[in-house]
């Protein structure tokens, strides 16, 4: 089935309000460079799921992650004033797996081109087991085969 629309565009705006609001700052000074990368919101307008990358370390990614969660309230806050909603969603924060993901990817493209120009290395010096061209071919009529 296709997405609801108004959904789609309730998560955008959610997606502007929340990044906004990072941008000018939070008091919390364990909140690192979080980067807000997608937002979903159900159907019914209730729930959001907000997803996030952060720059740096893990124990930054985890001090940001805890300064997102105690600053959830707020957030909301800051989502219900500039939505025209009646009721505003409630805000879950997820941290996205794209930096993960992006280098497992990287690793293995890199593995699959050492792979190939072994490959090609070991065709460069290979020889025939056989003929060159093993498949039969017509046999040429001689003069004395045509009597």
């Amino acid at each position: 089935m296709g997405e609801n629309p108004r959904a789609a565009k309730v998560a955008d705006r959610i997606r502007e309000i929340i990044a906004q609001r990072l941008e000018r700052g939070l008091r919390d000074p364990r909140l690192g460079f979080v980067t807000i990368t997608d937002v979903r919101v159900t159907g019914d307008l209730q729930h959001a799921s907000v997803f996030y990358t952060v720059y740096g370390t893990e124990e930054e990614r985890a001090d940001s992650a805890a300064a997102l969660k105690a600053a959830t309230g707020m957030l909301r806050t800051e989502v219900g004033r500039n939505l025209n909603l009646r009721l505003t969603p409630s805000l879950e924060f997820i941290a996205d797996a794209i930096p993960e993901n992006a280098a497992a990817i990287d690793a293995l493209l890199r593995e699959a081109t050492e792979r190939d120009n072994e490959a090609r290395a070991l065709a460069a010096n290979a020889a025939y087991a056989g003929d060159e061209d093993p498949y039969v071919k017509p046999r040429e009529l001689d003069d004395e085969d045509e009597e």
